[in-house]
């Protein structure tokens, strides 16, 4: 480590002592242990659970000297925040084509977005408020390439059991009332997968342990960089598993995740700085494609790509999500809203025969258009803005923790497009900003 790294490092921390130290429990915890709050049901909701102690140590550390040191470019995102709470001030507003309800009705989806922004938040400024004595950054990239592991075998059990599902016991001992909501049962039910007609039959499309398959989808391609670089020395293992990893990501039909990994491979060929390994990336990735579509696999890629069933639904929510945004261009409406009927006439809704048929949910086909809807050009530029701004300030950052890290942040702006990053992927991001962070300040960790 040079002597500028050792300088900075002293005046971030000048009592770095036993009174002082932050434990890593809180963040190793929630990643290690994310099966078992899964089965549990607990789900994403461990993660405001864990703010807490993180914001009481992170309290104790500064009372007793240890300064509590905020991300470069955060006022980018507090400004984000402030516009989420701002924008509360819009919810009674019901938009042309939108199911009317009163403001108290949209609260509570309100209340939990923005309780895991915070929470969020704190995972953040905590996770980079640790050292590599506290918590070393080869062991929080070990972290994330084992949640890896795991989503390649949650997705295993959805394509090969695509029916397992249990009830949890914190679904035991809510309300029938309560625990019957879609949404609340994509928490606290522990599913293998979604079963879904998108090519023309009903199959299973994975989701363990992430509950939706478009968030399996989204965090495979956020934390297979932490993987490959977590599992470097064991290369047979390293390529046996993306290997088998190829069964689930094919078969999850997943056309967004398949773009998410085409944009983090010529990432990643184009950051090596030389031609041979941006050939050779760029050969590797032909040669596999040529793989999958002489195998099976090829099969059920060409049915999904004949099958764009889901197309029309997200350019009619992308169109009224920036309908949106010209009725209320600086704070939008606070949150979503229901469509009145589908896209062909609003007499069309959903039933128990056709669940999918009307009452789209205007913002929940990608965080942009959220984004865009719910918190107006402010939010949007300030969510997008605080990312941009650590990319360039991290744009030096050759390490492979770092390349990983960054390669997680670019892939998720394709996302934005078609998945929602609340919870588990912003999570990832923020923790993939704090290892940039980290390592700008500490210097490399390998």
């Amino acid at each position: 480590m040079s002597s500028a790294h050792l300088a900075a490092r002293a005046a971030a921390y000048p009592r770095e002592d036993s009174e002082t130290a932050l434990p890593a429990w809180p963040i190793a915890g929630v990643l290690l242990l994310y099966p078992l709050w899964w089965a549990l049901g607990l789900g994403v909701l461990i993660f405001p659970m864990a703010a807490v102690p993180m914001v009481v140590l992170l309290i104790r550390g500064a009372a007793r000297g240890r300064p509590v040191r905020m991300p470069p470019g955060f006022a980018w995102w507090l400004v984000f925040l402030a516009v989420v709470v701002i924008s509360v001030g819009a919810l009674g507003a019901d938009p042309a084509g939108t199911v009317p309800e009163r403001a108290s009705a949209r609260v509570v989806g309100v209340a939990f977005r923005l309780a895991q922004y915070l929470s969020l938040t704190v995972l953040l400024v905590y996770a980079g408020n640790l050292t590599d004595r506290e918590l070393p950054r080869r062991r929080l990239v070990g972290l994330l390439g084992w949640l890896f592991v795991v989503t390649v075998a949650g997705g295993l059990l959805g394509v090969f059991a695509g029916h397992f599902a249990f009830t949890s016991p914190v679904e035991m001992i809510l309300p029938h009332g309560i625990r019957s909501k879609g949404f609340v049962q994509s928490m606290v039910h522990p599913y293998a997968a979604q079963i879904m007609d998108v090519v023309g039959e009903t199959r299973p499309r994975p989701a363990a342990p992430w509950g939706y398959t478009n968030t399996w989808g989204n965090n495979f391609c956020l934390l297979v960089g932490f993987f490959v670089v977590a599992a470097r020395k064991h290369r047979v293992l390293t390529a046996l598993c993306l290997l088998v990893a190829l069964v689930p990501v094919v078969e999850s039909l997943n056309r967004g995740l398949w773009i998410g990994l085409g944009i983090s491979v010529l990432y990643l060929a184009l950051r090596s700085g030389r031609i041979l390994p941006l050939l050779g990336v760029l050969g590797a990735s032909l040669l596999l494609v040529l793989v999958i579509l002489v195998s099976p696999l090829g099969t059920t890629v060409s049915a999904r790509l004949d099958n764009g069933k889901s197309d029309g639904v997200r350019s009619f929510l992308v169109g009224r999500a920036l309908e949106g945004a010209i009725h209320s261009p600086v704070i939008g409406y606070g949150s979503t809203r229901t469509t009145i009927g589908g896209r062909n006439s609003i007499a069309v809704g959903e039933s128990s025969a056709c669940e999918r048929c009307g009452n789209f949910t205007v913002g929940g086909n990608g965080q942009l258009w959220q984004l865009i809807y719910a918190h107006g050009l402010t939010g949007t530029v300030a969510y997008l803005g605080f990312f941009v701004f650590g990319l360039w300030r991290f744009r030096h950052d050759r390490t492979p923790a770092g390349l990983a890290a960054s390669c997680a942040i670019v892939a998720s702006f394709s996302a934005t497009l078609w998945y929602n990053a609340l919870v588990t992927p912003l999570a990832f991001m923020f923790l993939a900003y704090a290892l940039l962070w980290r390592n700008e300040s500490e210097g490399d960790p390998t």
